[in-house]
């Protein structure tokens, strides 16, 4: 369907504490960022728009992303991710992701909500919306819409989420209180991608086999006026925050259509890059982002003149979503220790085998004090356990059984809103645990790393 086809160590070597590394941590960055999903290279680039840059390294997330949204307070970004059927929640401070949610088949659009409490995901596949509760990051609700849903867009108010469903031309509307289908909206032909305007009155609609826009009234949810005759397969849609103008990209003819909201016609056409899929506004409303899927760069247009400024800005292969967020919080540094403990030698195999499993400990602290109630998750490839710090900072996780000598354990600290993330690895060689220092994430000023005693003296 064509929703889915546009796509400071420390080692304790016998008691005895040997100095290896203090990682420096690093502040939360700040500033207003855009988050461009990379179809093909499976990342997502992160453009400061202060310098319209790249900055670090692309972030590898899951199969084919497709759209990306920004929580309002610019912590989180949830990228979904087309063939891998989930999403991933990417920190905003280290650009790092830390956790992936498995949706439904081909999840396409997705939206926050303004309280940022909840995010809805399109899936194309299932032909239903999935619900995911921002603060555990789990599908709390599905929704039932029509075949095939692609954009989707949440009023400004958070009571309503209007979504693209392709195969039956028409926008489903969702009360958020209920999670429940209210009202269909039929609009063009094949619709692709919506928009609310910032007073909540209208959703703009891209129809990307009429090759036009539709306009809802969101006090009747009907379609109102002709629809605008727009470029060839437009697909995505962005509003400025002043509500004077809809920037529309024209997929088949390279180039964005602006729509004078007053009249309802377009009043320029901008020339941009091969391909031109998603689209999103400066928070100031002075620039728009264009991501070229067939130049793998993105476009930037100047709104006071309708013209595009500076050279594109390369990112990764097949660019598709683009979502513009805000950081103006510094969160706190946190550290992450993490210790293992024999529970008994296996006498069978004195060569290393743990044949009565280990004690995992981990701490976390900031500003050396530790902090409680946070969750702490355990891994050494697949999920081992997820525990909750203690009053001195601690989290412990029982691991049974004879372990492999090459095991490696990780605990991570997702972060919130307050402390930054941090994580920690223990790897066993030969009859030793040693630190992977390359997995150490920025906001993580010291790791203490124990190496096992083999049992002798």
């Amino acid at each position: 369907m064509l929703a889915r086809a546009w796509v400071a160590g420390l080692a304790v070597l016998a008691g005895l504490a040997v100095p290896l590394a203090v990682a420096t941590p690093a502040a939360a960055q700040t500033g207003t960022f855009a988050y461009v999903a990379n179809s093909f290279s499976d990342t997502v680039s992160v453009i400061d728009i202060a310098t319209n840059t790249v900055i670090g390294a692309p972030i590898p997330v899951g199969d084919r992303p497709v759209g990306v949204a920004v929580t309002p307070d610019g912590t989180r970004v949830y990228v979904t991710n087309g063939d891998s059927d989930d999403v991933s929640v990417i920190d905003t401070a280290t650009n790092t992701v830390i956790a992936t949610i498995p949706v439904g088949d081909g999840p396409d659009g997705v939206a926050v909500t303004p309280d940022g409490t909840r995010v809805y995901v399109a899936n194309s596949g299932d032909d239903d919306v999935s619900v995911i509760d921002t603060a555990t990051n789990t599908v709390t609700d599905t929704v039932t819409v029509g075949n095939g849903p692609a954009g989707v867009a949440v009023t400004p108010d958070g009571t309503r989420v209007y979504v693209a469903v392709v195969a039956t031309d028409s926008v489903s509307v969702i009360d958020t209180a209920t999670n429940t289908v209210i009202d269909t909206v039929p609009v063009g032909l094949i619709p692709q991608a919506v928009a609310v305007s910032p007073d909540g009155t209208r959703v703009y609609v891209t129809n990307g086999g009429a090759n036009t826009v539709s306009v809802i009234d969101t006090a009747t949810n009907t379609v109102i006026g002709a629809p605008i005759p727009v470029g060839p397969l437009p697909r995505g849609v962005a509003v400025t925050p002043d509500g004077t103008r809809v920037y529309v990209t024209n997929g088949g003819a390279n180039t964005v259509s602006v729509i004078d909201t007053a009249t309802n016609t377009v009043i320029a056409t901008v020339t941009v890059g091969v391909g031109p899929f998603g689209v999103a506004v400066s928070p100031d409303g002075s620039r728009v982002y264009v991501a070229n899927s067939a130049n793998s760069n993105v476009s930037v247009i100047d709104t006071a003149t309708n013209t595009v400024i500076g050279a594109p800005i390369p990112v990764g292969g097949l660019p598709a979503g683009v979502a513009i967020g805000t950081v103006t919080t510094e969160r706190t540094p946190t550290k992450l220790t993490l210790k293992a403990k024999k529970k008994g030698k296996d006498k069978e195999h004195p060569e290393g085998g743990d044949g009565d499993g280990l004690t995992l400990t981990a701490k976390l602290t900031a500003e050396g004090q530790p902090l409680e109630g946070k969750e702490i998750t355990f891994t050494n490839a697949v999920p081992l356990c997820t525990e909750t710090t203690n009053a001195q900072g601690k989290a412990t996780c029982k691991v049974p059984g004879k372990q492999d000598k090459d095991t490696c354990y990780t605990a991570s600290f997702a972060g919130d809103d307050t402390y930054l993330p941090s994580t920690v690895t223990l790897c066993k060689k030969r009859d030793d645990y040693k630190p992977d220092l390359s997995s150490v994430l920025p906001g993580q000023s010291d790791v203490r790393i124990p190496v096992l005693s083999s049992g002798m003296g």
